[in-house]
This record gives C-alpha cells, sequence and structure tokens, in this order.
C-alpha cells in the first residue's frame, strides 16, 4: 500500500469530522476534530468517509476537500494556493487570531 502523508490524514480526518466549512473556528478545534476523527474512525475510516461523499454527492464533497486540505495546510504554516495573499507575518497571526487564516480558507 501506497504510504500516506500526515497531510493527507489530516485532511482526510477533518473531511469525515462534523466540523462545518461556514463556522468560526479556532485552530485547537480543529485540531481536536481531527485527532477526535482519526481516534474514531482510523485513517483507513477516514479515507473511506471521504470516497464516500465523493461517490454519493461529489461537487460538495469537492469543495469540502480544498477546504479541508486548505486549513491543515494553513496549520502547518503553508501558504494555501489561492490564499497567497495572507502575508508572511500573518501566518503566525493564527496563534494571535486563530480564525485570521482560516475563514479565509472557507471563502476559496
Amino acid at each position: 500500500m501506497y504510504p500516506r502523508s500526515a497531510h493527507v490524514l489530516h485532511a482526510d480526518a477533518l473531511f469525515a469530522s462534523a466540523l462545518q466549512r461556514s463556522d468560526e473556528l479556532s485552530v485547537s478545534q480543529i485540531r481536536q476534530a481531527i485527532a477526535t476523527a482519526i481516534d474514531g474512525y482510523g485513517a483507513a475510516g477516514c479515507a473511506g468517509r471521504v470516497a464516500q461523499e465523493f461517490g454519493d454527492h461529489p461537487e460538495t464533497a469537492a469543495v469540502r476537500m480544498r477546504w479541508a486540505r486548505g486549513a491543515v495546510a494553513v496549520l502547518q504554516g503553508q501558504l494555501v494556493p489561492r490564499m497567497r495573499w495572507i502575508a508572511a507575518a500573518e501566518n503566525s497571526a493564527l496563534g494571535r487570531n486563530p480564525t485570521a487564516g482560516l475563514s479565509a480558507i472557507s471563502s476559496a
């Protein structure tokens, strides 16, 4: 089996979580949701939920996965392709204002 990266695992777990893109979320809420999903479903279970949603609702699943991947990238300090306007100084703003980068992702 192809080894999965932590980024992919975390994106799948966030996708499988109960969090919604429209919610005002803090970094700690997102990290907790990722941990809860991994603990509850396991890596294969999270991937299975992603696959099921892409089979049942491909249009909405694609939007949700873009949000999940973007949120995980911001958590890991990466710039998100559609969010390059986030200044380098604002990367550390996630600690000062946890929703600054994440609310921008939900509009992508």
